[in-house]
């Protein structure tokens, strides 16, 4: 399908729209054309009597001899789209991985653009494929380090009661060898956290130099960066084995637009 018969199908979707009562603010939200170029070819709509759900939709023809399509990517340079004065911001958005389509809509939202969907993602095409994030091999040592968490176990079926019953996996992972203890428990009480560490540890037969933890909340109550404020009771545990207590920081929240 060519280039000129896509956008001629697309507007015939948008007036199909007009027809059902979408307003032009409808139809830019749900970045199929922009407010202004939508209210242009409404008024044109009316005009021509395409919005009179009574009579036929107007062909391909009638529609492409009433609007100016615009041309390809290949015959347009980016220098000269409607989405230039937007650069920086635009390309920050695609680098960081948001689509098209919602760049399109914040652009509408934040900058009253009234450029058309097709225009974004012509700039954003021209602008190339994004740079694949990296993958960090880590390295350890013998000895040096083991990474812990709790993960979702099994629903339990108590047989008294027929109550289920949560679940959860304690897991210490040795960084080096990959080695694991795993235990099934019923609570994330302080009280097992530090039970478990004890049975890992023993089974273990060893004490790792460093504990990696994803900022479990019986071990950290505060999450930040620099100083995680360390639950008392696991503090006196590290002192007690001997390990450094290496918390993970916060995840950050997705960037949005």
């Amino acid at each position: 399908m060519s280039n000129r018969r896509f956008e001629m199908y697309e507007y015939r979707q948008i007036l199909v729209r007009m027809r059902l009562g979408d307003s032009d603010r409808v139809l830019a939200k749900a970045g199929l054309i922009g407010r202004r170029k939508a209210s242009q070819l409404r008024q044109l709509a009316q005009t021509q009597g395409w919005l009179d759900r009574a009579t036929p939709m107007p062909d391909d023809v009638t529609l492409a001899a009433h609007l100016r399509t615009e041309p390809s990517a290949d015959q347009v340079p980016v220098s000269g789209s409607s989405v230039e004065p937007y650069r920086a911001q635009v390309t920050e958005w695609w680098e960081a991985g948001i689509q098209a389509t919602t760049i399109h809509q914040a652009l509408v939202r934040q900058h009253g653009f009234v450029g058309s969907y097709y225009a974004v993602h012509r700039f954003v095409k021209a602008l190339g494929q994004r740079q694949p994030k990296a993958t960090v091999h880590l390295d350890f040592s013998p000895g040096e380090a083991a990474q812990i968490d709790f993960g979702r176990g099994p629903d339990i079926v108590d047989v008294q009661s027929g109550e289920l019953i949560r679940s959860w996996f304690f897991i210490m992972t040795l960084c080096w060898s990959r080695h694991q203890y795993a235990e099934l428990v019923r609570d994330q009480t302080v009280d097992t956290w530090l039970s478990c560490h004890r049975r890992a540890l023993e089974w273990f037969g060893g004490v790792p130099q460093r504990l990696i933890i994803d900022n479990a909340k019986c071990a950290i109550m505060r999450a930040c960066h620099r100083e995680p404020t360390v639950q008392r009771a696991y503090g006196e545990c590290a002192e007690g084995y001997g390990f450094k207590i290496d918390a993970c920081p916060p995840r950050q929240p997705q960037k949005k637009v």
